[in-house]
């Protein structure tokens, strides 16, 4: 039996990142051997276990045959015969096929070393596109290593899969954990790039103008909060059509929704501050209830642009203070049909007394 470190794990530490998941590969090992070493098996469609005091994952080494179409479109082969270098083959691109023995010394066999040196993402034999998710995953890959560029073989193989059909079988789950995870990387506008450069926006992001989300984000943003770059990429979308042609989950369709709501009520306010519209504008955006994302909307607004920071701190001031309102005292104290009234009266007066304190 012998065990290496592979995949992410050696690539940062060659490239003097932080190495934050450690993956092993366990070699001329049986289930067996494993389970009486402690081990607590947990992969479903292949040999993945726990080990018994870090909890850190070691799998079985193993190869794969594609069989249909899609991410589970395989048929596992591991037992204790399967080589490093069979295991190594299979995965997606070379900077993440090197292992690392326990002394230290590098197993290289398909050339990754070399292609960290030169800043380039290739994939590892052409069984690349087999698998849909590599699409996904190299563009995240290219928001997360801003000096990488892609191999011309391998974008090439990225459109093969593209033009027959082998990305139509993702799911939608899937696809949005790589786009969710490139929105905190480094440059969460190469995502998109990539999909534009081998004809898969279209179909990842079906009727959506993908070439505007990247330009949008690659102008604006200014942060690894996935939720500011999201809704930074898509501010221009229709809601509507996002909610139809796309793989967005609920929550960050209402997150956007509710900064369109933000814009619109923004560009009525400028320096007329009347209460009835800024009491309008904190209900419209769910702001009593979920103040964060207002203040983090107000933000992405002043940062779009570049407000009028008085503005800005007057709202935050007036929310500041509705907050202090007590809405507990309200609902023992008054009869339930006056209740929404009695806290709709309480908001205008203490919005206008703070407008009346501010200077603009």
């Amino acid at each position: 039996m012998k065990i290496y470190l592979v995949g992410g794990a050696v690539r940062d530490k060659l490239l003097n990142l932080p190495v934050i998941d450690k993956d092993w590969l366990v070699v001329g090992a049986t289930i067996q051997q494993m389970l009486n070493l402690g081990f607590k098996i947990v992969g479903k469609d292949f040999p993945v276990f726990l080990h018994p005091e870090t909890h850190e994952e070691y799998a079985l080494a193993r190869t794969e045959k594609k069989i249909a179409k899609g991410y589970h479109g395989f048929k596992i082969f591991s037992d204790q015969n399967v080589t490093l270098e069979q295991d190594l083959m299979r995965r997606d691109l070379t900077i993440n096929a090197i292992a690392m023995n326990k002394s230290g010394d590098i197993i290289d066999p398909y050339g990754g070393v070399n292609d960290l040196h030169h800043h380039c993402l290739r994939h590892v034999s052409k069984a690349f596109t087999e698998d849909p998710v590599r699409l996904l995953r190299i563009a995240r890959f290219a928001a997360k290593f801003i000096d990488f560029d892609i191999a011309t073989e391998t974008l090439d193989l990225l459109k093969i899969m593209v033009t027959q059909g082998e990305i139509d079988h993702l799911n939608k789950e899937r696809i949005w954990q790589e786009f969710h995870k490139s929105l905190k990387e480094v440059h969460p506008w190469r995502f998109f790039q990539i999909l534009l450069d081998c004809n898969a926006a279209n179909i990842i992001f079906p009727k959506i103008n993908i070439q505007q989300a990247k330009d949008n984000l690659k102008e604006l943003f200014f942060t690894n909060d996935a939720l500011s770059n999201f809704i930074l990429s898509f501010v221009h979308v229709n809601i509507k059509q996002l909610k139809t042609s796309c793989i967005i989950p609920k929550l960050y369709i209402k997150h956007l929704q509710c900064y369109q709501k933000l814009k619109k009520f923004m560009s009525f306010l400028k320096s007329d501050l009347q209460a009835e519209k800024i009491l309008n504008l904190f209900l419209k955006t769910d702001a009593f209830r979920n103040k964060q994302r207002f203040l983090l909307l107000l933000n992405l607004y002043q940062k779009q642009y570049n407000s009028n920071n008085v503005i800005i701190i007057i709202l935050k001031n007036i929310l500041d203070a509705c907050m202090t309102i007590n809405i507990k005292n309200i609902i023992i104290n008054q009869p339930v049909a006056e209740i929404p009234n009695v806290i709709t009266k309480q908001r205008l007066i203490v919005i206008q007394q703070v407008i009346k304190k501010t200077d603009i």
